[in-house]
């Protein structure tokens, strides 16, 4: 297992609003969740049922080569847009769930919960990449995926790196227990947060963690440094950056929350 480094010697994660964020690690340049589309509403069968509040910070133009994309699921616009999905094609590989990784088809490959991949680094060896568990709400697997879809998170490690954690649209801390049980302490959690929530469904439960919950995952991973996504640029994100800030103040965490 490896050390967690330095605060101050972190690598850089760069947010682009939602949950996208693009990383370098060991030497290949992962992106999470792909969407760069315009403001705007995305129509469902009763009108409207996302709507995009603020353009993302970057085009994909201006992004460079990907190397991986880990995208927790491909089933709803906030992870993954029109232009997400053109961005796919120049990717050489998405990494999702096993339904997505049907649904996307060539370059795409779907992992189960637990299941890993080595991926070659451009310098010479390898590093792993583990898909970890995530439900898009609260309550049993199979009504969660019922409702909202399966949806994924990854742990990336290697020998000679610190451990990252992206949670994907994760609403259940249970499951980042199991998951610090395997791979605590984490160096960088990437934390999918917002506390999205609709009326209709699970009561308006929220479906992602709230700030809360994100800096209890934080306790839970022993996270050294903790970057949110998914809190911003979108309607149904009921929580932001400045609840964020208030909750880990709160559980004394200020200092590991990265904002950019």
């Amino acid at each position: 297992m490896s050390t967690p480094s330095p605060v101050g010697a972190q690598f850089p994660v760069r947010a682009f609003g939602g949950p996208t964020a693009l990383f370098e690690y060991g030497g290949l340049r992962f992106l999470t969740d792909p969407t760069f589309d315009a403001p705007g509403d995305y129509p469902g069968p009763d009108g409207p049922y996302l709507t995009k509040t603020a353009p993302a910070a970057a085009t994909p133009t201006e992004l460079g080569p990907i190397d991986v994309v880990l995208l927790s699921h491909d089933e709803h616009p906030d992870n993954l847009d029109h232009s997400g999905r053109a961005l796919l094609a120049d990717v050489p590989l998405t990494l999702t769930t096993p339904g997505g990784g049907r649904r996307l088809g060539q370059g795409a490959k779907g992992l189960a919960d637990w299941e890993s991949i080595e991926l070659d680094r451009p310098d010479g060896g390898t590093l792993t990449v583990t898909a970890v568990p995530a439900l898009h709400g609260p309550g049993p697997r199979t009504e969660v995926e019922a409702i909202t879809g399966e949806v994924v998170g990854f742990v990336l490690t290697a020998d000679d790196l610190p451990t990252v954690y992206v949670s994907g649209d994760n609403a259940q801390l249970t499951l980042v227990e199991e998951i610090a049980q395997r791979f605590a302490p984490v160096d960088t959690a990437i934390l999918f947060a917002g506390a999205p929530r609709f009326d209709e469904l699970f009561d308006g439960s929220t479906l992602v963690l709230d700030s809360a919950q994100a800096a209890r995952a934080a306790k839970i991973l022993d996270a050294r440094r903790v970057v949110p996504v998914h809190y911003d640029s979108w309607a149904h994100f009921t929580e932001g950056r400045d609840p964020l800030i208030a909750a880990f103040t709160a559980a004394g965490l200020a200092d590991r929350l990265d904002l950019g």
